[in-house]
């Protein structure tokens, strides 16, 4: 006698009659990859979600009416008005100051109001500060908006393309702060081009004495500093007797003297002394020239205190200050908290030559940006993705050429050692996802904090190493219950 069927024996009996056949299957992958295709292309992917906020792109419309376009070159400007103002709508000028004049009377007569131009190399910054001075909307565009240009590539069509695209609204103004701003961030960049300079004739000093077999680098941690000058000094003064020559040194240097003469034993060859001479020349012209920028930086912070008129500013923070070797010779700090009207020192890893320099880059009115996070994409230090058919095509941060980034980004590097809150931060991801994205992370968050402080004008107070570990650990726990939960377990401390 047959034993009944299990209901479970019925279910993969019925299953096994039911089992499509090959060609069936066939048919039917064939089918669902016809599916996927279609949902692809109509934008409709399974499992994707339509963002938040999506662009409306309206019919094209001409909104800058009075608009003309310019392709600037070393030697000849070629500019292009709407059609009707003039015989001709594209006119050709020379660079000379004259030449530039001129064109700004002929823009004039045409009844322009906005001029778009390319930023190339620095030949735009004069016919940018005659147009700007006499009152047109000039705005100087990124070439990486204006490249494709279509058809054969010509000067006259450059700039007949930008005059087009100008018209439409498609051209956005590269961001240039005040022209307070701008004379302050020539001196700053002034200053560290003859900083880099001097440099490189520290290092030709180092070669010499290299070549002379003078070991002064293996027993002073900076030979420019004061031990190490006096004794480089009184070598290019003739002095060979290496006892003497240790009596140069400092009481706060490591080395001893007997060290420091055993390494002053060497071949003084002329040529070579010769060489030393000069880069210690060299070293010594720059040194003042460095120290003359930093007169006429401190002149241009006067005029801007001056300007500003007196504010009743609380007094500045105390604050321990590390000596640097190319610090500036006047109380930068307080000049910068007078300016800016926060102290931006107080975060940290942030010097006073950084704070120099990120604000001398981005200026004093934080409402050039919409957000913060507006301002945070312009430094180029938020996510980047390109994503295209719902695949991620590539990752990372926007590649800019911004002197600000740069600085936090280098500022980030010294908060390894930092017992606060961004160090402890700083750690976090760099044991997390490495040195790199650790910099960037925090290059971040203090972009964040200066653009808040200058908006606000609220001081920053660290809150501590301790606050940011507990804080993060509440996080951690916070998480690891819901996820309990939502297993059905419960997450309990274990009893001491």
């Amino acid at each position: 006698m047959q034993m009944p069927l299990t209901k479970a024996e019925q279910a993969a009996e019925l299953a096994e009659r039911n089992k499509p056949s090959k060609n069936q299957l066939k048919k039917i992958r064939k089918d669902e990859k016809k599916k996927r295709k279609k949902a692809i292309k109509q934008g409709k992917r399974k499992g994707r979600k339509l963002p938040k906020k999506t662009a409306s792109f309206n019919s094209l419309k001409q909104i800058n009416l009075d608009a003309a376009g310019l392709d600037i070159g070393a030697f000849e400007i070629y500019a292009c008005v709407p059609e009707g103002r003039d015989k001709k709508n594209v006119q050709i000028y020379k660079t000379f100051t004259a030449d530039l004049n001129d064109l700004a009377d002929w823009l004039g007569q045409c009844g322009i109001k906005t001029v778009a131009m390319e930023s190339t190399g620095v030949y735009w910054i004069p016919i940018y500060e005659i147009l700007d001075n006499r009152g047109f909307d000039v705005n100087l565009i990124n070439a990486r908006q204006i490249k494709n240009v279509p058809g054969k590539k010509t000067d006259i069509i450059d700039c007949q393309w930008i005059q087009q695209l100008h018209t439409y609204g498609l051209l956005s103004s590269s961001f240039r702060p005040e022209e307070d701003m701008c004379a302050l961030r020539s001196l700053v960049r002034q200053r560290e081009m003859l900083v880099k300079y001097r440099s490189f004739h520290i290092q030709h000093i180092q070669k010499n004495m290299e070549m002379m077999n003078i070991k002064l680098c293996s027993v002073l941690k900076d030979i420019t500093g004061k031990t190490g000058m006096n004794i480089i000094r009184a070598i290019v003064n003739g002095e060979r007797d290496t006892v003497k020559l240790a009596q140069f040194r400092d009481p706060r240097c490591f080395s001893s003297e007997d060290e420091i003469a055993k390494s002053l034993e060497g071949n003084y060859k002329s040529e070579h002394l010769f060489g030393l001479k000069q880069a210690l020349q060299l070293y010594d012209d720059y040194t003042g020239h460095v120290n003359s920028c930093d007169l006429e930086i401190e002149r241009n912070y006067s005029a801007f205190k001056i300007r500003k008129g007196d504010s009743d500013l609380a007094p500045l923070p105390k604050k321990p200050i590390k000596s640097k070797k190319n610090k500036p010779h006047f109380d930068l700090r307080s000049d910068l908290y007078q300016v800016c009207g926060v102290d931006l020192t107080m975060i940290d890893g942030i010097d006073v030559l950084t704070a120099q320099k990120v604000i001398s880059e981005i200026g004093l009115d934080m409402g050039k940006w919409e957000t913060v996070k507006h301002f945070a994409s312009w430094l180029g230090l938020c996510p980047c993705n390109k994503v295209s058919g719902g695949r991620v095509l590539g990752k990372g941060s926007k590649k800019v050429a911004n002197r600000a980034s740069l600085a936090l980004r280098v500022a980030a590097r010294s908060l390894h050692g930092s017992k606060s809150a961004l160090g402890a931060f700083y750690r976090r991801m760099r044991a997390k996802h490495g040195p790199m994205k650790a910099n960037l992370a925090a290059a971040h968050k203090m972009a964040r904090i200066i653009y808040f402080m200058m908006k606000r004008k609220t001081p920053y107070e660290d809150p501590g190493e301790k606050y940011y570990q507990k804080k993060y650990k509440n996080r951690v726990l916070k998480n690891l219950k819901a996820k309990a939960a939502s297993m059905g377990f419960n997450l309990e401390p274990i009893e001491a």
